[in-house]
């Protein structure tokens, strides 16, 4: 993925329907390439929404492929609502990868977190020493990536569909003071508080459960409104995320959250166990 460009959900919609309609045309990527003078870097980049297409070129591929109104309309509708800039394009300097852009977009954000407690849950102060503890860079892209986590937190409380967001917590994190314990006490207070918002639901796994499906690290799970968009997951480790996608490692996935869930102290008994936690 480049850098420069994380595309929204619009814009991986836009790059599927494209491809579908080329494909359904049963012209290859190296035909549709040659008919339309381009090379064949250009459509697979429009494709896989690695490149953002004009609405000129959109207009191109749909006249090759065939496609009439009003799938033809609603094509270039698509493509116009892709052009919009999310929040994420003033902070591209310090973020990467579809995540923030897929989040913003989700309808349900489920996350299974052994660690740390989720970005979108953490104070600035815990955010900051979080994000030392495993960034190399200069001070000033740390605080840059502090202040895109802060803008980022705040899907949760827009007014226009506002995702629900389902956090399962190891309980090992609460006995994990990162940053000393006033920074700790603050982002335990914060945790309870979220817990409180009617959009956010807040588990602790016991330590007493030994083997379970979250054995291998934190995992997250997105999931849509729209029937035209996939639900995606995500298991982070050391070296990164590994993006998943396809129905069957979505669902199994899906699946392995739910198994945590139930697994997991109910919200009322997780809530008493942070309260117990920010005391000591």
């Amino acid at each position: 993925m480049s850098p420069s460009y994380i595309p929204s959900v619009r814009a991986r919609r836009l790059a599927r329907s494209l491809k579908e309609f080329r494909e359904h045309a049963e012209l290859g990527v190296t035909a549709a390439a040659a008919r339309l003078g381009w090379s064949q870097g250009k459509v697979s980049h429009i494709e896989s929404a690695r490149n953002k297409p004009n609405e000129r070129d959109v207009k191109l591929m749909l006249h090759l492929y065939g496609v009439s109104s009003p799938d033809r309309e609603a094509i270039l509708a698509l493509a116009r609502e892709a052009e919009e800039r999310g929040w994420w394009t003033d902070y591209i300097d310090v973020l990467n990868g579809p995540y923030v852009a897929l989040e913003d977009a989700a309808s349900e954000i489920g996350n299974w977190a052994p660690q740390v407690i989720p970005g979108l849950l953490q104070t600035q102060d815990y955010a900051r020493e979080v994000i030392k503890a495993g960034e190399l860079g200069e001070a000033a892209d740390i605080e840059r990536r502090i202040r895109a986590r802060v803008v980022r937190q705040t899907l949760l409380t827009r007014e226009k569909n506002p995702p629900r967001l389902r956090v399962v917590l190891d309980e090992a994190a609460l006995n994990r003071p990162i940053g000393g314990p006033r920074i700790w006490r603050d982002q335990l207070n914060q945790l309870r508080a979220d817990a409180q918002r009617p959009n956010v639901t807040i588990q602790i796994l016991p330590q007493s459960v030994g083997t379970h499906c979250g054995l291998e690290g934190s995992l997250i799970v997105l999931r849509f409104a729209e029937p035209a968009d996939p639900d995606v997951a995500y298991a982070e480790g050391f070296f990164g995320v590994v993006y998943m996608e396809s129905p069957q490692q979505v669902e199994h996935c899906r699946l392995a959250f739910e198994k945590i869930c139930a697994a997991a102290f109910a919200p009322e008994k997780s809530l008493d166990l942070i309260d117990a936690a920010a005391k000591r």
